[in-house]
């Protein structure tokens, strides 16, 4: 058994993102362009023989964008989650110590807290070395959340049900991604009530009404992403709801990133994120030192193509 062993757990963006009612069981349906990015949170994992690993693994986040620094609060702890869960299936009762170094900002729709709890699981398989199959791994990761499934192999991905059906997606690009927070999160489960409260009061059908077919909007993706048909569910609700410094936010971050080159702007997830995306590299380098001057976080990076084996480096 390896003692220790590092994972990337990138972050994503949803370049289309529908959502539909509110199903039976709580969840709602979901139509979603999906992809990984080459940035995110990095997770070290080191077997501790001596025993002083706390039952949750000893997680210690370093590094968070705020520049918090030490254990994970219990409500972000995806982590431990997945860890717990990896135990009960597979009777694994090493102790260990974990550290995530922190970098995709907290409930920002970029799927950091997935990321993690996918990267998670990957992880303790290989320093386990219990080879679980992809199908076992897939139903762990869909009980620990509706993102965390698409984690287990990123890409490129058209995403249905509650975030459960996966069908990979040729990699658009190259293009360059210029992702900018405006430093408050966006709870999902709040921001999937304002959405059903908006609808309800504006009379919108359940479903976001019918956007372009299926078909149009995959072939769509080989086309320039100054003619991409893509929305967000979620977009009309902020920029029309909510406190007001919040709307205003999204839409100077939205004419940001427009005034500055972006073939595309959008949401991702159920925010607080914003994304352009660019067809020229250095339009998006430079436009992300204006950004870096009036927003909490602004980087760039690229799309992050599709992986059959997650990379974990051994120590």
């Amino acid at each position: 058994m390896k003692r220790s062993c590092s994972i990337q757990a990138p972050a994503k963006i949803n370049l289309h993102l529908q959502v539909g009612d509110r199903r039976a069981d709580g969840f709602h349906d979901l139509e979603s362009i999906v992809l990984s990015l080459a940035f995110g949170d990095t997770l070290r994992f080191e077997l501790d023989e001596a025993g002083a690993g706390t039952p949750d693994g000893g997680i210690t986040m370093i590094g968070a964008p705020a520049g918090a620094c030490g254990p994970i609060p219990a409500d972000q702890n995806s982590i431990a989650r997945a860890l717990a869960l990896f135990k009960a299936r597979t009777g694994f009762d090493k102790p260990l110590r974990i550290c995530l170094y922190k970098r995709i900002p907290l409930g920002g729709g970029l799927g950091g807290g997935s990321s993690d709890a996918a990267s998670t699981l990957l992880a303790l398989d290989a320093l386990a070395g219990t080879r679980l199959s992809r199908e076992v791994l897939a139903s762990m990761a869909a009980s620990l959340g509706s993102d965390v499934p698409f984690f287990l192999t990123g890409g490129a991905a058209w995403v249905r049900g509650r975030g459960e059906v996966i069908e990979p997606l040729p990699m658009p690009g190259p293009y360059w991604i210029l992702l900018v927070n405006p430093g408050f999160p966006s709870g999902t489960g709040e921001a999937f009530d304002s959405l059903d409260a908006f609808r309800s009061a504006s009379q919108e059908p359940k479903d976001g009404g019918k956007g372009a077919p299926r078909g149009d909007l995959l072939r769509a993706l080989a086309g320039s992403p100054d003619s991409w048909p893509y929305r967000n569910d979620f977009l009309p609700v902020f920029l029309q709801t909510g406190a007001r410094e919040r709307r205003e936010a999204y839409r100077r971050m939205l004419a940001d990133l427009a005034a500055l080159g972006a073939a595309f702007q959008g949401l991702s997830g159920a925010g607080s994120t914003c994304f352009g995306v660019f067809t020229q590299k250095g339009a998006a380098a430079a436009a992300v030192h204006g950004l870096a001057e009036r927003w909490m976080f602004a980087r760039v990076t690229f799309f992050l193509a599709r992986s059959a084996h997650a990379v974990v480096q051994y120590d």
